[in-house]
């Protein structure tokens, strides 16, 4: 998903730099990190720079094409005489079914069903197409189309191609998501049970005294590690996809500079390219769907957790 802008600035800093030296560690982290200077610079507001980066950017986006996609599909479905679903209304009709009955009703019980369904799916599809929008090379395309252009490096095109475009793979969103998460257990449990007895409910009763100043700590701290292991997991799983695929990548250049161009060829033609292109067919089948489902599950369960305190 990043071969052609990997393979195109791999060859610029082989070519390039003050040693002539391909490294292959700068143009992992260049691929994979937020873009390095802001694409639209907004004014800092009580000491926050509130400027664009890449993966504000691409936040942005994915929240649009959500928004268009699913309005567009509903709003044509309810139009019809005699609504049957059909194209992607019958895909979203079946991820709403799957995330009602396998996610949220198992979870949060029958009586709450209807009350977090919609905000579980809304962070699961987001997740689930930030992911998916992250493996798509729109950018990698903009960077040949720069590349040939030679637009200034100070221009929008020529800012937007760096960085990388899998939001998702950045834990400042993925805490924010996980800070979701964490608000929405404790509003579930002070909605069951009111919101005093909801931290009450933190430690079990019947438990003798002396155990308290060694349980309560405890239970604070896990409030804190439930949403931490969210961020951690989900950041994590999808930086290292594309890092393994730009590693794989490199070895071309790696050989090519150890030995020459026809071994770096080889490698690439019977190592690299099939390798990359496995990695890149489990992420889109495997990995994208799996950290949405997992994200949304665990919420779910840390809700139910709030909700059934008890049990």
């Amino acid at each position: 998903m990043f071969q052609p802008e990997a393979a195109e600035h791999a060859a610029e800093h082989a070519a390039e730099g003050a040693s002539g030296a391909f490294n292959a560690g700068e143009v992992i982290i260049g691929h994979v990190s937020n873009s390095p200077h802001p694409l639209i610079h907004l004014p800092t507001i009580l000491g926050i720079d509130f400027s664009v980066t890449k993966h504000v950017l691409m936040l942005w986006i994915v929240a649009t094409v959500l928004f268009v996609v699913v309005t567009a599909t509903v709003r044509k479905f309810l139009r019809q005489d005699r609504p049957i679903p059909t194209g992607f209304m019958t895909v979203l009709e079946i991820i709403v079914e799957f995330v009602r009955d396998s996610i949220v009703e198992p979870n949060v019980g029958r009586k709450w069903t209807k009350t977090w369904t919609p905000v579980l799916l809304t962070v699961g599809l987001f997740i689930l197409t930030a992911n998916l929008i992250g493996l798509i090379p729109i950018f990698d395309v903009l960077g040949l189309v720069n590349h040939a252009m030679h637009t200034p490096e100070e221009s929008f095109l020529a800012q937007v191609v760096h960085g990388g475009t899998t939001a998702t793979g950045n834990f400042n969103v993925t805490a924010a998501l996980a800070t979701i998460s964490f608000f929405l257990i404790i509003i579930a449990g002070a909605r069951a049970h009111g919101f005093v007895k909801h931290f009450m409910n933190l430690v079990p009763g019947g438990v003798p005294v002396f155990v308290y100043p060694i349980l309560i700590p405890i239970e604070i701290m896990g409030m804190f590690v439930r949403p931490f292991a969210l961020m951690a997991r989900l950041a994590a799983n999808m930086t290292g996809g594309h890092i393994a695929l730009l590693a794989i990548i490199s070895f071309v250049f790696i050989f090519t500079q150890q030995f020459n161009a026809t071994v770096g060829v080889a490698v690439g033609a019977f190592l690299s390219v099939p390798l990359a292109v496995g990695i890149s067919a489990l992420e889109a089948i495997v990995v994208v769907p799996v950290q949405a489902y997992v994200f949304t599950l665990l919420t779910a369960v840390f809700i139910g957790m709030a909700i059934h305190a008890h049990h």
